[in-house]
């Protein structure tokens, strides 16, 4: 694609100051800051948590984006977008959110720390969210960084659902993965839930056993590149996606300190 990769669209299940930090957070923050520096544009999505104080942080519902809706399991529910900016660093973040899905305060577990039984569908929402959000735009991503599990079904849909749309006909999926993969199950009928559009039984085969090991394998398989975030993702995943033959960045401690894995993923949207 070389010098063609010029619009970034971040997808993330966490981004700084609207959740405390941690290295998702940390990179869901910087990271397109970075990017921009770069002289890339970019958008910024994530899920609009209950947590996430709207009057603090300056919240408010862009009323153009919002008005659709999306049907999970045969109920229609309302996508409401709002936006936020991030002065500072001349940054503004979207965030998808449904009252059922997310206004809950806490992220993905109960306050018993019991994994949310509707994580799937949420993962689903906020997946197609984004895409009909980004068509709503018409804004063309070169490059979608997916971060977070949350954000893995995202990948089957580009390349199943909307892969005759001309706003993501060019689009290629760069897949961070992380140490945050859900070891509770998800719903035993994830792989129906998801169905939709081109994205059938065959592409999510694999989440007939719904884990967040199979979720990561569906994501790295509609993927273009595997960036790999953390020190500790799960052997099984790592090795699946070497089987793939896709190209991949391995984790760079000492980058992530220095913040010079900025240039790093510059170069390798480049290279895609």
């Amino acid at each position: 694609m070389g010098e063609a990769a010029k619009k970034i669209l971040f997808v993330n299940s966490e981004i700084y100051p609207y959740l405390p930090e941690s290295p998702i957070a940390n990179i869901g923050r910087y990271l397109p800051q970075g990017i921009q520096e770069r002289k890339k544009e970019i958008r910024s999505f994530m899920p609009r948590y209950g947590c996430i104080n709207e009057r603090k942080n300056q919240l408010h519902e862009v009323i153009r984006l919002s008005g659709m809706n999306i049907i999970i399991n045969d109920v229609d529910r309302p996508l409401v977008i709002k936006v936020a900016s991030i002065s500072a660093a001349r940054l503004q973040i979207y965030f998808i959110d449904n009252e059922d899905y997310f206004k809950r305060k806490q992220t993905f577990f109960d306050e018993d720390g019991t994994f949310f039984e509707d994580n799937a569908e949420r993962a689903i929402f906020f997946a197609r969210g984004v895409l009909e959000t980004v068509k709503k735009l018409r804004w063309a991503p070169d490059i979608i960084h997916c971060h977070g599990w949350i954000s893995h079904i995202l990948p089957v849909y580009l390349k199943k659902a909307y892969r005759d749309d001309p706003i993501f006909s060019e689009s290629k999926v760069v897949l961070s993965l992380y140490d945050d993969t859900p070891t509770a199950p998800f719903a035993e009928d994830f792989a129906r839930l998801a169905r939709f559009g081109g994205a059938d039984a065959e592409d999510l085969s694999l989440l007939e056993k719904a884990d967040g090991i199979n979720l990561a394998k569906t994501a790295a398989r509609y993927s273009d590149g595997i960036i790999l975030g953390a020190d500790k993702i799960p052997g099984e995943i790592v090795e699946y996606c070497k089987s793939l033959g896709l190209p991949i960045l391995p984790y760079n401690a000492e980058a992530m300190n220095d913040g010079s894995y900025m240039d790093e993923y510059n170069s390798f949207y480049d290279q895609l």
